[in-house]
């Protein structure tokens, strides 16, 4: 049977539309993932990734800020197929990033798969066709890097005729999410007045304004989570040189002191690229190193006593590093008052250093309204808690602004938002989501009702200590495993069973609430309002490395082909006749006295004896029917 190919179906017709035998959804680092994957294991090209923004890279194309860079070395957040020796440095920029998932796209030879521009809203399983209908919008170059909201709001301001060039109906036998968490960010606070009445700019770290002037300018940074720690530092120094940044914190976070390369940051940065890539079993050795250094940090996250006590000598060393960085008017502030690891963690080489500098002001004045050309903050604070004794300021202030950054973070929870799913009877999937309790995906990756899905980063798969690239690959390469006969016409659906998927995600809810999340006294975006957990996996990489490796078929319901069950048929008659020249053998080594040492030989014996059974079996039923045939 030929491979299954793209093709336009019906022509011209009314009814005609183009297949895509695998239709990936966004092309950040997994959706490149799968199709590199896709190439590489399978030898399959006949997919396309759509992509809504105008360029490759996910939540690395949208973070542009200043400062933006992996906080994690470069050598573990990489592919593992696709070892990159040339970073400049240990913690490579943002642009590099790009550059680095470009570079994959060519070597795969995948570029021309991607469909930029391209908004995927929505996806709708034909349970008689057994394929998905899938709805695209082609934009206008660049509108896709706007946040969903502010591209809706451009439709009702200009008209969808000047925001979409057209609309199309395609068809795919298997769909891949793709779709990151870091994209979309969050929305300006809705308790805040004054927001139409300023005169500067505003805007968030994740739609960064190239244009915007920061040149002798007051600017407030809203935030103190990584993206802000990286940037606030950039914002005093040239080319930005701004008069003065305020950050205003809600509760401080607690930062570790940024991984060092070996041999320190200048030699690494000059002499790394030609070790390495000389001798690429140090690049892998240092990578592993790396990964069970992150492996032995999950003994973090746990609940239990010995827990609490590693996670306090941790806090010690934090605390001490902190109260030798920064001044002393922020210690208070600058002191959490929840469990090390409950939030994420800030991997910092720039944020309190740059604290020392007097152009910078860290605040938890709340921001309460918006003027022209000023903001005020105040009264109250937001850390410490307002019933604890302290000196930290509480009065209104007022300030001059410029300009206004929001550093709040991503809407994190809602996962494929704001891609429609719809599975089996126009079931939503997120509304299988509510009904039960939060955003749950069997190993992060399929969902019951939902056939030849599958997710790619899904729920709980996110991870507080690892690398997030090494999660998706293990995830692409477990959909591999079911996509392979699929594509083969072995298979033509396949659909993981509801009590597999609720007794999964039981598990990892359960174990959650013994975890630094649910217990370490913070609120963080890792959990919604009502508890649930629906972002991090409580187990290590390498128990996930192994669910994934290795599925549970029978947690799935497999709808075969004629191709496949006849392979199934083919494959259980040959295992019977292993197991009868297994037995025939060992019965005829047994009368011959033979021992384990004689294994060829007993072998050799049960086959002769199993053909000669086969053959004596078939020469008498040819004498049999030739007998009929010859009866008057």
């Amino acid at each position: 049977m030929a491979k299954p190919t793209i093709a336009r179906v019906n022509g011209y017709e009314p009814h005609g539309y183009t297949y895509y035998p695998v239709l990936i959804v966004g092309a950040g680092e997994s959706g490149i993932a799968m199709g590199c994957r896709l190439k590489e294991v399978l030898g399959f090209d006949q997919f396309r990734i759509f992509e809504r923004q105008a360029g490759i890279g996910g939540t690395w194309w949208a973070n542009r800020y200043p400062g933006v860079a992996c906080d994690i070395p470069a050598i573990f957040y990489s592919y593992s197929f696709a070892p990159n020796p040339r970073w400049t440095t240990f913690h490579p920029s943002g642009a590099e990033i790009v550059q680095y998932l470009g570079d994959v796209c060519r070597q795969y030879q995948i570029v021309d798969k991607v469909q930029l521009d391209t908004e995927v809203g929505e996806a709708r399983w034909l349970e008689d066709e057994e394929v998905w209908e899938v709805k695209l919008t082609y934009l206008r170059p660049g509108t896709g890097d706007l946040s969903d909201k502010d591209l809706r709001q451009l439709v009702e301001d200009l008209g969808a005729e000047n925001v979409f060039l057209r609309q199309e109906t395609v068809r795919a036998k298997v769909l891949v999410s793709a779709v990151g968490g870091l994209v979309e960010p969050n929305k300006w606070p809705e308790n805040v007045p004054g927001k139409e009445d300023f005169e500067g700019d505003i805007f968030h770290t994740a739609r960064w304004k190239a244009d915007a002037d920061f040149t002798d300018k007051d600017v407030i940074v809203v935030g103190t989570g990584c993206s802000s720690a990286q940037m606030v530092p950039r914002l005093t120094k040239a080319p930005y040189n701004a008069k003065s940044v305020t950050q205003l914190m809600r509760s401080p976070p607690w930062v570790v002191p940024q991984m060092q390369p070996p041999f320190g940051k200048e030699l690494w940065e000059k002499y790394s690229p030609a070790v390495l890539g000389a001798v690429p079993a140090l690049a892998a050795t240092l990578r592993a190193m790396i990964f069970a250094g992150a492996e032995y940090d999950l003994r973090l996250f746990g609940g239990g006593e010995y827990n609490a006590r590693e996670r306090a000598k941790l806090e010690a060393s934090l605390l001490k590093h902190m109260k030798a960085s920064v001044p002393e008017k922020y210690h208070e502030i600058l002191t959490p008052d929840y469990g090390v690891c409950c939030k994420r963690r800030i991997f910092d080489a720039t944020w309190f250093p740059g604290l020392n500098n007097p152009k910078i002001e860290l605040t938890t004045l709340p921001l309460t309204s918006i003027q022209p050309r000023g903001v005020t903050l105040g009264p109250g604070r937001t850390y410490p808690p307002a019933k604890s004794v302290s000196s930290v300021p509480t009065d209104e202030v007022q300030l001059p602004a410029d300009t206004i950054i929001l550093a709040n973070g991503f809407e994190v929870g809602d996962w494929v938002t704001p891609l429609k799913i719809r599975g089996k009877a126009g079931k939503l999937l997120q509304d299988v989501w509510e009904e039960r309790g939060g955003a749950q995906a069997y190993l992060g990756t399929a969902m019951d009702g939902f056939p030849n899905m599958f997710l790619i980063f899904g729920p709980n798969t996110a991870t507080g200590h690892s690398s997030v690239i090494l999660a998706s690959e293990n995830m692409v390469n477990y959909s591999l495993k079911f996509i392979k006969p699929i594509l083969s016409g072995e298979v033509s659906s396949f659909e993981v069973k509801r009590e597999a998927e609720v007794a999964y995600t039981r598990d990892i809810q359960e174990k959650l609430k013994d975890m630094v999340w649910q217990k370490g006294g913070c609120k963080s975006w890792y959990r919604k309002d009502n508890g649930w957990n629906p972002t991090v996996f409580p187990y290590s990489q390498i128990w996930f490395t192994l669910l994934c490796m290795f599925p549970r078929w029978r947690d799935w319901d497999i709808a075969y082909t004629r191709k496949g069950s006849m392979k199934m048929r083919n494959v259980q008659a040959l295992r019977i006749v292993a197991f009868v020249i297994a037995i025939v053998g060992l019965s005829r080594a047994r009368k011959a006295g033979l021992g384990l040492t004689n294994a060829p030989q007993f072998l050799r014996m049960g086959i002769k004896q199993a053909l000669s059974s086969v053959l004596e079996t078939g020469v008498r039923g040819l004498e049999s029917v030739r007998g009929r045939l010859q009866a008057p």
